[in-house]
């Protein structure tokens, strides 16, 4: 397994909230942010959360809310968990200070897409986790606020597992493939097959178009399996099933990937470059799933 060194302690500064009541928000948010504008050299400070907390903390700040970026959560969290780390990823690039230097108060929306199901709830969990490891480098310091009252006990102390300044906090590797124990439900037995050792892109096109995606996004699809293919590749051709907007693509591959951020790593460039497949799949499809078995790696791409 490719190895990922535990962070050092003066890099990413990636802590957790728990709040219950608009008073608990407020006892994390106004120190944290206290912290960041007394900071010698950052920019503003940002806080990404529920309108009504926004609401809460610009009141309570009062004139020095002047001072401080807040930002609607729906604005922020506008796709998948992969979404998110582009989104990450982007900001601090074009806004951070030296070194990623910024205060961010983050608020996932879990009444939303994060927590409309298990497995969506499972996928932030992986990145969380993966953050820690994709963020490293940087002297940023996150703090991740999460609403019992809507996250509910288990994400809760799912994400705790997630963050160093807990007690359970998890190796961020040990975590991802905890979750990746948990089996993929069976290809049907009527998926339809395309031969290797790369599934061709017009094939695709046309299979997701018949079960119902736009041309625009049987398009985006086909697009994301052959370049999840040629990432992995050779593969030994690829399953189709599912009709649209959940139409879902499986490739295995001889070799192993033995990557737990293989897709995640925000590429260094805008222009797509041989090897970022896996990326531009996980921007694309609501789920990637890169599973290392005994014989190689299955990769299923889930489009919506």
């Amino acid at each position: 397994m490719t190895d990922h060194p535990a962070p050092p302690p003066t890099s990413f500064d990636h802590r957790i909230a728990v709040f219950a009541t608009d008073e608990e928000f407020l006892a994390a948010a106004l120190p944290f942010v206290g912290e960041a504008l007394a900071a010698p050299g950052e920019p503003p400070p940002v806080v990404i959360a529920a309108p009504a907390n926004l609401d809460l903390l610009r009141d309570a700040l009062g004139r020095e809310a002047k001072g401080v970026g807040l930002v609607p959560h729906g604005e922020w969290y506008t796709g998948s968990a992969a979404n998110a780390v582009a989104q990450g990823a982007g900001y601090l690039a074009a806004n951070a200070g030296p070194g990623g230097r910024i205060h961010l108060l983050m608020e996932p929306i879990w009444g939303g897409r994060a927590g409309r199901s298990p497995r969506e709830a499972a996928e932030w969990i992986r990145y969380e986790a993966l953050a820690n490891l994709l963020f490293a480098p940087l002297a940023t310091t996150a703090l991740c606020a999460y609403d019992s009252r809507v996250a509910g006990p288990a994400v809760v102390a799912a994400a705790r597992r997630a963050h160093p300044d807990t007690d359970v906090y998890e190796d961020p590797v040990r975590l991802a493939a905890e979750l990746d124990a948990v089996p993929l439900p069976p290809s049907p037995a009527d998926a339809e097959r395309l031969p290797g050792p790369a599934p061709a892109a017009d094939a695709v096109r046309t299979w997701a178009a018949v079960q119902g995606l736009s041309a625009a996004d049987a398009e985006l699809f086909a697009t994301a399996v052959t370049e999840a293919a040629a990432a992995v590749g050779p593969v030994d051709g690829a399953q189709l099933w599912g009709e649209a907007p959940a139409c879902v693509c499986e490739l295995r591959a001889p070799r192993r990937v033995d990557d737990p951020l293989a897709g995640f790593v925000p590429p260094p460039s805008t222009e797509p470059e041989p090897g970022q497949g896996l990326w531009f799949a996980r921007q694309v499809c609501a789920y990637v799933d890169v599973r290392d078995e005994r014989e190689g790696t299955s990769v299923r791409l889930q489009y919506g």
